[in-house]
């Protein structure tokens, strides 16, 4: 395999390297077993577990196959490495320098918040994709969550739909990892998850997800879904009118225990089945 063309700094490697040589150990593999099962020699890995070495993407993601991660290494790559549509490839340089991040999401965990099995069973969905196409797509949504492991990360405020809660993406396995980990996320002092209830009926929020971003020395800037192109925008009229459309549908939303406590019911109920 032949290293990315962008090096990974010194701190990058080592952090990158450390992680991969314990979750390694953690599995009981040798760096020759590991590399039987990527498959890349054994000296290629001794060399990236010394940050002698940059890894690619296609070997972090054998690696996270191989030793059983959840994005872990996939984390630790540059997010200018990120792959995607042109339009998109913006959104993840606004969420590296906001300070504030608010998104509501009607239909699925917003993907800051998803684990690799549940962007996964999402993605899998789209008509026509090959599983290489899937399998980048997810990287990509890893490597933005790195923004939550910055020394000052930013404020997430993110508002759901219960019907997210519901919708058995992946089945009842995938479902139950992926609540859990909303559960730990919202144990941290920097991420508050409200639950909108099925029980309001229509909200302002029904055509569509988004996302703001706020960030010092930079434009307000939005992010809004869509079923063919999403959009990044900073105009200022648009910035506002989602801003209002925010606020309306938080007036809606379970005080954060409850929807805690919520989100706990449903996870049970995916363990039991």
């Amino acid at each position: 395999m032949s290293v990315d063309e962008q090096a990974l700094s010194p701190d990058e490697q080592n952090s990158y390297g450390a992680v991969l040589k314990e979750a390694r150990m953690a599995v009981g593999l040798s760096q020759m077993a590991m590399g039987a099962l990527i498959p890349c020699s054994e000296s290629l890995i001794g060399l990236i577990e010394r940050g002698k070495r940059n890894p690619t993407r296609q070997f972090t993601l054998a690696a996270e196959t191989a030793l059983d991660l959840n994005g872990e290494l996939l984390r630790l790559l540059p997010i200018s490495r990120m792959s995607g549509p042109k339009w998109f490839r913006e959104w993840p340089k606004v969420e590296e320098n906001a300070h504030t991040i608010r998104t509501w999401q009607p239909l699925v965990v917003p993907g800051l918040l998803q684990t690799a099995a549940y962007a996964r069973a999402i993605l899998s969905a789209e008509p026509g994709v090959t599983q290489d196409w899937i399998e980048e797509a997810v990287a990509t949504r890893l490597q933005r969550q790195a923004v939550f492991d910055r020394d000052k990360p930013p404020m997430y405020w993110a508002l759901l739909d219960e019907c997210a809660l519901i919708r058995p993406l992946g089945g009842a396995e995938v479902m139950r990892e992926q609540l859990e980990h909303l559960l730990k996320m919202m144990a941290t002092p920097f991420i508050s998850i409200q639950i909108v209830p099925l029980g309001v009926g229509a909200t302002p929020g029904l055509l569509g997800g988004f996302a703001l971003a706020q960030g010092q020395g930079m434009p307000d800037h939005i992010y809004l879904d869509s079923a063919e192109q999403g959009s990044v925008s900073d105009r200022e009229e648009m910035v506002r009118r989602v801003n209002v459309r925010y606020d309306a549908i938080h007036k809606w939303a379970h005080p954060i225990h409850v929807s805690e406590r919520l989100v706990r019911e449903v996870a049970a109920k995916y363990e039991d089945q």
